[in-house]
């Protein structure tokens, strides 16, 4: 069952309680998240994906048909 935007979210505050973090999409597949947070920093935008990817518990998984792709943006606060 494909993810809603409220679930990814709910995912992501869970590792990451403080962030700013923005979800959009509306297919359920094909999703965008904006994640900020103090964590990122002294992180390169790679290790600051992987710890996003991990926060989503394996759902990050096409094949498992709840969400196929997600375009991320990470960093940390100005």
């Amino acid at each position: 069952m494909p993810m809603q935007a409220h679930e990814i979210e709910d995912l992501l505050r869970e590792s990451f309680p403080n962030a700013k973090i923005a979800v959009e999409g509306d297919d359920g597949v094909h999703m965008s998240a904006m994640v900020v947070d103090e964590s990122f920093r002294g992180m390169n935008r790679v290790q600051q994906q992987r710890a996003v990817y991990a926060a989503l518990k394996g759902r990050m998984d096409g094949s498992s048909g709840e969400l196929h792709a997600l375009a991320l943006t990470t960093r940390a606060p100005d």
